[in-house]
């Protein structure tokens, strides 16, 4: 099974300033849900790992975030594609939790539910902590110069890290080597 881990806010949508508060306030980044329809026509599976610490600061509820996961979902769909997993952190950095990136938890989450090996899955992010998770995961870290990602580059050099414009074009990328 092939498999690619997305963070969601500022790789499959618009950063909400500061959260995203309710589905009204989430709109796909132009391109994303095509590339996420395309990487699904070729048989690859999509996951969502996202940090909501909106939910420990009481900044929305857990009917919300479920609200806007299925606006989310929605629109994947009436793109062409599915997303076969969502996992999402509820804490905040207080919390000191295994699941808030950059720990790792959420992507071992992933493969206690799919049973795969991470080092071949690539997991596409926007910062730092998306990076550092995935490297504890040895999972394959991919940057995205959407959302915090050009920030992320700037500050953080992360040369090591293989770095796209945005979804779209990582999907280009790694479907022109899956052929």
């Amino acid at each position: 099974m092939k498999l690619v881990v997305l963070d969601r806010d500022g790789v499959i949508n618009l950063d909400g300033d500061p959260i995203i508060e309710s589905p009204d306030d989430w709109h796909a980044i132009p391109g994303s849900l095509e590339a996420i329809a395309r990487l699904t026509q070729a048989g690859v599976h999509i996951a969502v790992a996202t940090n909501q610490s909106g939910l420990a600061r009481n900044i929305i509820t857990l009917d919300t975030l479920h609200a806007i996961h299925q606006r989310m979902h929605q629109a994947v769909r009436e793109a062409g594609g599915q997303i076969d997993v969502v996992v999402f952190c509820p804490h905040s950095d207080a919390n000191e939790c295994a699941c808030r990136k950059p720990k790792p938890g959420m992507l071992y989450q992933i493969n206690d539910h799919l049973d795969l090996d991470l080092s071949q899955v690539p997991v596409v992010g926007d910062s730092l902590r998306d990076i550092q998770a995935a490297m504890a995961a040895n999972a394959r870290p991919v940057l995205v110069k959407t959302g915090k990602g050009q920030q992320t580059r700037d500050e953080h050099g992360l040369d090591h890290v293989p770095c796209f414009n945005d979804l779209a074009a990582f999907v280009d990328d790694y479907l022109s080597k899956a052929e």
